[in-house]
């Protein structure tokens, strides 16, 4: 099964009230137990310091735009310098210096917060903040780390999606990041890990889309980019963004921040470029190709006039961002990551129905006309 099938059947679960199995159950569960205790040990299982945000960014004059921040310990900062340095004001400084006005930030996430726990966020960041605007949602991580249902976590996420749509808010959701690469980690949960979380990254575009929003793929906040150069890009618990990898995340989320709000800038308000790899297509198809994209969006689109074709709803990516591809990260035995050793196909699937299907969306791409398909 391809990770456009898993993403479509784990948001079909969702949607219908369906469980799923436990991740867990596809290996020895003594074994990823006994793994996750020495993770644990070596990255600390407690939630973190957050920043405390919230408040009034920029200089300008004129109504402020009005921004909310939900999620766990990615959007509450952990690991950062200092307040200023969290995704959430970073890109309220990003929107203040582009438009000369004012931006007023509220922060509601938790660090440890899983999916489970956004729809009382949402709840919480509406009595906060008067009619926000744009709400940012980074969410994922504990979902994969706690074992947390697919199809339950999909769901709540797609639930919070529609209460704040329903409210008039614009939505964009950093996906769940690529955890594979978390050095302290060991095999073979950390190429589980990656594989769970791409594969719940792909749900919740699906989900997230369906219900209105869209996303931003931020598979290598904790990926290739960061496996680099550790020092800088990850805190002192070797598990958290330090400052640096938060202002790299919050670059990924300027854009389409920008683009809810309706600012004009160099890369909103287009339309996709087929030259860079953008398309319209199936939103199965563009899900899959953005958990492989990092600072890819994907959001609703129509054809025609229309949302669905017969493979689903129609969907498009942009390329926000074309960040620098290094070489995959190796372990200190000088394997690369992999259960067995050899390289994981980390952008291009974990099976011959992946590579077919992705294959698929690459002949999309290069389609001038996409009502063909």
């Amino acid at each position: 099964m391809s990770r456009a099938d898993r993403a479509r059947d784990i948001a079909a679960r969702a949607a219908f009230g369906g469980g799923g199995l436990a991740a867990a159950g596809l290996v020895g569960l003594g074994v990823l137990k006994a793994e996750a205790q020495v993770a644990r040990r070596l990255i600390g299982d407690g939630p973190g310091i957050s920043q405390d945000d919230n408040g009034s960014y920029g200089a300008g004059v004129g109504d402020p735009y009005r921004l909310l921040m939900l999620g766990d310990s990615t959007a509450s900062g952990v690991g950062a310098d200092g307040p200023a340095d969290t995704i959430g004001a970073t890109v309220a400084v990003g929107v203040a210096a582009l438009t000369g006005r004012p931006v007023l930030l509220r922060n509601v996430s938790r660090s440890g917060a899983t999916a489970l726990e956004l729809p009382a966020q949402v709840q919480r960041g509406l009595e906060v903040l008067s009619e926000p605007q744009v709400a940012m949602i980074m969410i994922g991580t504990n979902d994969v780390k706690d074992r947390v249902d697919q199809a339950a976590s999909v769901r709540a996420l797609s639930e919070a999606v529609r209460t704040l749509r329903a409210a008039d808010v614009e939505v964009v959701v950093g996906t769940c990041p690529d955890l594979g690469t978390i050095r302290p980690v060991p095999q073979p949960l950390r190429w589980l890990s990656r594989r769970w979380s791409r594969d719940l990254a792909a749900a919740q575009t699906v989900a997230v889309v369906e219900a209105g929003g869209r996303t931003v793929s931020t598979g290598d906040l904790l990926g290739p980019v960061f496996g680099q150069n550790p020092r800088e890009m990850f805190s002192d618990d070797r598990f958290h963004p330090s400052s640096a990898g938060y202002a790299r995340a919050a670059a990924m989320m300027l854009p389409s921040v920008c683009d809810a709000l309706g600012l004009p800038t160099l890369d909103t308000g287009r339309a996709p470029d087929h030259r860079r790899g953008e398309a319209v297509e199936p939103l199965s198809a563009a899900a899959e190709r953005a958990v492989a994209d990092p600072g890819s969006e994907v959001s609703g689109a129509e054809v025609d006039g229309r949302t669905r074709g017969h493979r689903g709803r129609w969907a498009q990516l942009l390329r926000r961002q074309r960040p620098a591809q290094p070489p995959a990260p190796q372990d200190a035995s000088g394997d690369a990551e992999g259960p067995t050793g050899a390289a994981e196909s980390a952008t291009e699937g974990e099976s011959a129905g992946e590579s077919a299907d992705e294959g698929e969306s690459r002949s999309l791409v290069h389609e001038p006309d996409v009502t063909h398909h």
